[in-house]
């Protein structure tokens, strides 16, 4: 049996999802995983590879993805046979606020003498909540844990409890409880592989198993792979826990920290050893300045780039951003956030703060210099949204669509703001300014509400506009409206018309059958829920968007054989350099290491 230093797990949204029937509708329709929200936050990556740096042995387990591609798979036995000094799970996007706790709780049953760490900026705005629990040992804050965590591993290792001088750590001794303030915040990030894609690759072979770091489901069908450029965030947006006021609150960040193009310009090399799926560049590479972005295309066009590079648009593009964009990098995307048509909403939100007509010279910009795909996103359920104003928003759909010539290269969703309003984000904090109505505050409330039977049941708000019902009947009403649009315009085929259709038709049907199994007695409400729970799974996964259409078109997602097995032994013997050297530093105690705070 393996012996680690630290087991790294991520859980699903509600543990015992295989037993219970939850109609979780378009909550996740435009985000890769399901509504099991089996990916896991990258940032477990980094910390793990920044620990193996040092020594340690470190083991990421995708209970979510495990239990989601096996129905047989037996979570209790994969965690009683572990050996290690500490647990790791992350409670990073609230939906996980049932699972995390569920899966600690199951943790700390069969392993009471070992450690339990929570990170995430879930769990950095409920520390307080979460070390009450008497599973959860620690609870380390911050949006950059890396160094923090080698500090916690060393006190655990030498079983040293004095906890004060670990920064932005929660603890607890027995019934003390400490509080250490947020002082360590970097603001360079080229120390920390994000994600931990070296790490990844190294552990399949180090820890003989591919299947427990798999980041979701259908990933070795389809390997997507996403760099992150920033933490923190330079854009206001009030709905948005990674805006920059939710950042300054939680992690008490008040500038952005960049990866360097240098780094980021490494970390795509490396992937194109391995994959020729797209690559995502997480936030707007524009927000570290145009002599940033510079860099970060000179650089690109020094290499020979092999797969597509997806961006992010914050704000509107010039022409002169997508020529060099175009010059730089032969095959690209786009994605885009609008939210919704309304300019003076869009002012109010924060994104995309401009007119509409710039919204489409950005659109037209993007397809003359040889963008590949653009994917445009509208929501429900922003601040000051009428329903007549969601449904507004395919109207916009199709005057983008006749100002950009009809370009199928353009795609169009919709989706409900849902399951919550993000903890930290300015409408969180101050809902009575932006005219939402809380349903949910604490983290227990949210706990219970993932569990809840339908995506209507499981809003933590509502809006002076919209109530629960409101938002759900704007939703299905705009994704019908969308359908027909698409249809309209030859977007999608007759066949996936259909499937959309009644798969919405469905979804309504059962919002309602599930309002009237709550109306009866609660004994007789699971197995009335039973009864139709195979019906239900089946509308769960892209119950308002075709299963395809946020799919890139990819020949081969690989690299040739020969790539990936030099990969693969390169990284064996990275770690056998580790060993060795790890050998040679075993008389100089980690205790040693220092952070620059």
């Amino acid at each position: 049996m393996m012996k680690y230093d630290l087991v790294l797990l991520h859980a699903p949204s509600v543990y015992d999802f295989r037993k219970n029937s939850l109609l979780a509708g378009p909550i996740s329709d435009v985000v890769p995983s399901s509504p099991v929200f089996e990916m896991y936050p990258i940032g477990i990556t980094s910390i793990a590879d920044y620990l193996e740096r040092y020594g340690l042995r470190v083991k990421i387990i995708n209970i979510a993805n495990r239990m989601l591609m096996n129905s047989n798979f037996d979570v209790e036995k994969k965690l009683r046979n572990l050996k290690t000094k500490a647990f790791g799970i992350d409670l990073h996007w609230l939906p996980h606020a049932h699972g995390s706790i569920e899966l600690a709780k199951i943790v700390k049953r069969l392993h009471p003498k070992t450690p339990i760490i929570f990170g995430g900026l879930s769990a950095t705005y409920y520390h307080k909540e979460l070390i009450q629990y008497p599973f959860i040992d620690f609870v380390m804050r911050g949006d950059s844990t890396e160094k923090l965590m080698l500090l916690l591993m060393n006190k655990i290792e030498f079983e040293n409890s004095h906890y004060e001088d670990i920064p932005n750590l929660t603890w607890k001794k027995g019934d003390e409880v400490g509080y250490n303030p947020i002082t360590y915040i970097p603001v360079d990030l080229d120390e920390f592989d994000v994600p931990g894609y070296r790490y990844t690759i190294r552990s399949v072979f180090k820890y003989r198993n591919f299947l427990d770091p798999l980041p979701y489901n259908g990933w070795l069908q389809y390997p997507n792979t996403a760099l992150l450029t920033a933490r923190g965030c330079t854009q206001g947006c009030l709905i948005c826990g990674g805006s920059r006021e939710a950042y300054e609150q939680n992690c008490h960040r008040k500038g952005i920290a960049l990866r360097s193009p240098a780094k980021l310009v490494s970390d795509i090399q490396f992937i194109q050893r391995f994959s020729r799926a797209p690559i995502f560049i997480l936030h707007d590479i524009r927000q570290g300045g145009p002599e940033y972005v510079r860099e970060f295309f000179q650089l690109l066009k020094k290499i020979k780039l092999k797969n597509e590079i997806v961006f992010e648009l914050f704000q509107f593009a010039d022409e002169g951003f997508f020529k060099e964009l175009s010059e730089a990098v032969p095959n690209y995307s786009i994605e885009i956030t609008l939210e919704t048509h309304d300019e003076k909403l869009r002012h109010m939100n924060g994104k995309f703060h401009c007119s509409n007509q710039k919204v489409i010279d950005t659109l037209n910009f993007a397809l003359k210099n040889g963008c590949k795909k653009i994917d445009l996103f509208f929501m429900v359920g922003i601040p000051g949204q009428t329903y007549k104003s969601a449904l507004e928003n395919i109207d916009f759909c199709e005057t983008i669509h006749l100002a950009c010539q009809q370009d199928t290269r353009v795609c169009y969703f919709v989706a409900p703001l849902a399951p919550f309003l993000d903890p930290a984000s300015p409408a969180f904090e101050n809902p009575d300014l932006y005219g939402y109505k809380k349903l949910c505050h604490t983290l227990e409330d949210h706990r219970k509400a993932i569990t809840q039977p339908s995506w209507k049941h499981m809003l933590s708000y509502e809006t002076k506009e919209l109530s629960r019902d409101g938002i759900v009947k704007a939703t299905y009403d705009a994704a019908k409206l969308l359908n027909h649009f698409k249809l309209k315009y030859s977007l999608i085929d007759n066949e996936a018309f259909c499937d959309i259709e009644e798969k919405i038709k469905k979804s309504i049907d059962y919002i309602d059958r599930i309002d009237w199994l709550l109306a009866l007695p609660d004994e007789q409400q699971p197995t009335e829920l039973s009864k139709i729970k195979k019906e239900i799974n089946e509308l769960n996964r892209y119950s308002i968007c075709g299963k395809n259409e946020l799919k890139w078109e990819v020949k081969n997602n690989y690299a040739n054989v020969f790539s990936l097995a030099l990969v693969g032994l390169e990284q064996l013997y990275e770690e056998y350099s580790i060993k060795i050297k790890r050998q040679f530093s075993r008389t100089k105690s980690r205790e040693q290491i220092k952070l620059n705070l």
